[in-house]
Formats: C-alpha cells, sequence, structure tokens
C-alpha cells in the first residue's frame, strides 16, 4: 500500500512512518525543511516538499496519488482545520482511507490535580474541552467523511509515550530542574489515560487492515495518577515531592504545561478490542523510571 503521512518528522508520525515501512508499505511523509526531507530519505521514506500553510496544494496532491492518508500533525488550528476539509473535500468518493490521529486532550476535564471518577468510551457523551474545540471539530468532519465514499477513521490514543516522548514522566525530571522536588498540582489524583507508541503504531496497521468507514477507536493501556508518578521520580533522584498550586505550576511548566498537568482525561477502548482485535502489548508507564534521558532532564541549567 501507497501510504502517505502528514507529521512523518514528528514524535508520534515519525513512529508511524517507520512502522508502516517496515511493514512492507510504500511510505511518503510531508517534510517541510531540506534537513527533514533528508532525514525521511535516511529512513527510506519519500520525501514531499510541502506544509500546511502555503504549500498546502502540494500535500492534497500527494493525498491523491496516494491509497491511504494519515494526519498525525501537531499543527495551529487554522491550519489543522483547513487542512482536513481540503483532504476530505478532494478524497471524497474515492474510496481511500484517511485516518486521523487525535487523542483524549479533546474531554480532559480540569480538576486541579483532583481526581475525577468519570472515564469515557468511543460512544460516551462528554463536553469537550474549549481548548480543543477545533480538534473535535476535525474529527467530526472525518467521520462524517466516510458517508461520501471515503474510508474515513480516528483514532483517540490517550498520552502516548515511549523513547523519546514528551510526557507526564518527563515533565515531573524537569521539575525537579526548577523546583529541587518531583511535582504535581493539588492532590495529584488527576489521571491521563496513557499508551505506549508501539501499541499505537500496531493500531493504526490494523486500522488500515481491517478498519471500518465511520471508526473510532481509542487507544488505552493504563492509567497513572500524577502523584505516583512525581513519588516514583522522586524516589529514583533521592528528592522529596511537592504539591504545587496552579499558579506555582506555571513557573515550572509554562500556562500550557501547567493544564495538561492538572487536569484528568480517562478513556476506555471499546471498539479497537472488539472490532479489530487490538491489545496493548506494554502497560506500565512507570517502566521509564530511571532512564538516563530522564534524569538528564532533572539537571539544573547552567
Amino acid at each position: 500500500m501507497n501510504i502517505f503521512v502528514i507529521g512523518a518528522t514528528g514524535f508520534v508520525g515519525g513512529a508511524l512512518a517507520r512502522h508502516l515501512s517496515t511493514e512492507g508499505h510504500t511510505v511518503t511523509g510531508l517534510a517541510r525543511t531540506e534537513p527533514a526531507a533528508g532525514t525521511l530519505d535516511s529512513q527510506g521514506i519519500t520525501p514531499v516538499a510541502a506544509d500546511l500553510e502555503e504549500r498546502r496544494p502540494a500535500v492534497i496532491k500527494a493525498a491523491q496519488a496516494a491509497d491511504a492518508v494519515i494526519y498525525a500533525a501537531q499543527a495551529d488550528p487554522l491550519q489543522e482545520t483547513a487542512t482536513v476539509q481540503d483532504l476530505t473535500q478532494a478524497l471524497t468518493g474515492t474510496d481511500k482511507t484517511l485516518i486521523f490521529l487525535s487523542g483524549n486532550g479533546v474531554l480532559i476535564q480540569r480538576t486541579a490535580g483532583a481526581w475525577s471518577p468519570d472515564v469515557f468510551a468511543e460512544d460516551d457523551p462528554f463536553t469537550p474541552e474549549p481548548l480543543a474545540d477545533f480538534r473535535k471539530a476535525a474529527e467530526d468532519t472525518v467521520l462524517a467523511a466516510a458517508q461520501d465514499g471515503l474510508r474515513a477513521m480516528v483514532i483517540r490514543p490517550g498520552l502516548i509515550w515511549g523513547p523519546g516522548d514528551h510526557g507526564h514522566v518527563s515533565m515531573v525530571y524537569q521539575s525537579v530542574a526548577v523546583t529541587g522536588a518531583a511535582c504535581y498540582i493539588g492532590q495529584g489524583l488527576n489521571t491521563y489515560s496513557h499508551v505506549h507508541i508501539d501499541d499505537v503504531t500496531r493500531l493504526f496497521s490494523l486500522a488500515l487492515e481491517g478498519g471500518r468507514p465511520g471508526g473510532l477507536y481509542h487507544a488505552v493501556a493504563g492509567e497513572t495518577p500524577n502523584r505516583w508518578i512525581a513519588e516514583r521520580v522522586a524516589a529514583d533522584l533521592g528528592v522529596k515531592t511537592r504539591s504545587l498550586t496552579p499558579q506555582e505550576a506555571t513557573g515550572v511548566w509554562g500556562e500550557f504545561g501547567a493544564l495538561i498537568m492538572a487536569v484528568s482525561g480517562r478513556i476506555r477502548a471499546v471498539r479497537a478490542p472488539q472490532d479489530l482485535g487490538w491489545q496493548p502489548q506494554h502497560t506500565d508507564m512507570l517502566t521509564m523510571i530511571g532512564e538516563e534521558r530522564l534524569r538528564r532532564l532533572a539537571t539544573p541549567a547552567a
């Protein structure tokens, strides 16, 4: 299969492109710069020189030439909205495959570090996070296109972790460099469902092979409250834990990082196991604790 990956130089899109290439697919990937194109070429992935703004027509042309398109970019809201609209319009009636990578960020709850009992399966109603309204709208656009001769699907994973990630564990290590302690917000009982990058790439392969038009698939393997993460990081580094107020957290992680570390985002995967036979193989995010790349994040800047 000829697969075009939008976001092929990112953490998730890059892993997807490499995974699909090793499975024997012909993979092309969006490259915004010459260095990015060189990186893709060295990995056996054919670069497409384009971007999601001025050179978006080249993106659509590459999508039309492929058998399947995966959108795994982390673009700004305007670029993402316009690209998804252009993709669905260009691919309507072709019976090609379009898979949109979303995330459980669309349904997070602002709990300020408190526990939430709410957990959402694919069909459960929820109030979208205002900052992710554009992403939920993109999901809806993709799924609606499945009624018009496009094999369109959405994959909505939890926090994706694995080699080179920048998720909650790495953020707790970073907090040690700033404060001298492993930090969480409030009670630290807020929980963000998580899944390993290798399990995500396998789910995409299964969706390409047998996913149904209009399918929405959650990907989740486990849950770990932020305070538990902080306690394990503290034990690894021999430091104390510390609860931060939301205001203090902004000084440690920035405004957006503080938001992410304060929310709950719990999901259940129902359709992926039932429809595609997907089961996660990596269920313990805390196995990363102690990695040297993470420990380096705890060193204060000179």
